[in-house]
């Protein structure tokens, strides 16, 4: 992922997405005999929980699981509850968590001490990418006209994230910074508690920048009240966000990708692990699916059992660097 030339929260690679589209060709030996939980760590309404009822819908109207299946919302704790709960299920493989990417820096910055490794990851389903976005009327007109304003005075613009210190909104605008030869540290940052906030603060003129994933500024967007200057993504997006300019076009080397994944509770068999394989490789091919992604602008990057923890171990590893670099790890 190496920040300062390739990637935070990566794409995944045309040749790990072919690969994984095939796993567990044999029939798994195990499969569910009770009802099925999908455990999403924040409460109804939200991007992530919106997932894990398409998930939820897909696997019951496409009979991919053959037992009921169920959203479970547990907030609280940065995910910290939602993981807690689902690892008292420990070898249990009808317990499944819808985690994103701040379950990887939660750890990171030590607001909860369970890491990947105390739980089996499943799958990673799909990659959302930040946007940078002004006020319509604003002087800004790109990022890297950010960029400039930044490098003569880190305090001189006002940026609004959602929903935490160190989350992929944040990181994206660290990120940015550190690719401009900018401190980090020497923002002036102001947190949301949801990035629809961060967004209207924006919109409002009280800060000069918002920094959220696509879909949760899309409407603002439409309606004219917000005019985007940036996308992470690797390439150019389709649909709203097709005349959008990626950072690197601006000469700004960063992408930032907030993902989500499913985990299991830790120790899973083989036979459990190869069932889910199984049903989520069918998942992410249904019409329902790659629908849902072409509406909320979020790229399908599915990666199997095997594929996701080579992955998390990169991810991991680069986030901690740069979390360090924006002084949030203790």
């Amino acid at each position: 992922m190496n920040m300062h030339g390739t990637r935070v929260w990566t794409m995944v690679f045309a040749a790990a997405l072919g690969a994984a589209v095939a796993p567990a060709l044999a029939q798994p030996t195990w499969k569910p005999e009770n009802p099925v939980e999908i455990i999403v760590p924040s409460g109804p309404g939200g991007g992530t929980d919106h997932t894990g009822r398409v998930v939820q819908q897909i696997m019951q109207q496409q009979k991919l699981v053959a037992v009921p299946v169920n959203v479970v919302n547990k907030t609280g704790g940065g995910g910290a509850v939602a993981v807690s709960y689902l690892n008292q299920f420990r070898g249990n493989a009808h317990y499944v968590h819808l985690a994103s990417a701040v379950f990887l820096t939660a750890h990171i910055v030590g607001r909860t001490t369970t890491s990947y490794t105390d739980v089996t990851p499943l799958a990673l389903l799909q990659s959302e990418y930040v946007v940078m976005a002004v006020k319509t009327e604003s002087s800004l007109k790109s990022a890297s006209d950010m960029v400039a304003r930044l490098k003569k005075d880190p305090g001189a613009l006002s940026i609004s994230v959602g929903t935490s210190f160190g989350g992929a909104n944040h990181s994206a605008i660290a990120a940015v910074a550190r690719a401009g030869g900018i401190d980090p540290k020497k923002l002036k940052t102001v947190v949301f508690k949801a990035s629809k906030d961060a967004a209207v603060a924006a919109m409002g003129g009280h800060v000069d920048v918002v920094s959220a994933s696509a879909s949760q500024v899309l409407a603002q967007v439409r309606s004219g009240q917000l005019r985007l200057i940036g996308v992470t993504a690797p390439a150019r997006l389709k649909g709203d966000l097709a005349t959008v300019p990626t950072l690197k076009e601006q000469g700004i080397n960063v992408e930032v990708n907030n993902f989500r994944m499913l985990l299991g509770p830790k120790d899973l068999t083989a036979p459990q692990v190869a069932y889910w394989d199984q049903v989520l490789a069918k998942l992410v091919q249904t019409d329902e699916w790659k629908k849902d992604l072409e509406r909320d602008v979020v790229e399908g990057t599915y990666m199997n059992s095997r594929d996701i923890r080579k992955y998390l171990d990169a991810e991991y590893t680069e986030l901690k660097g740069l979390l360090i670099e924006m002084g949030l790890v203790k």
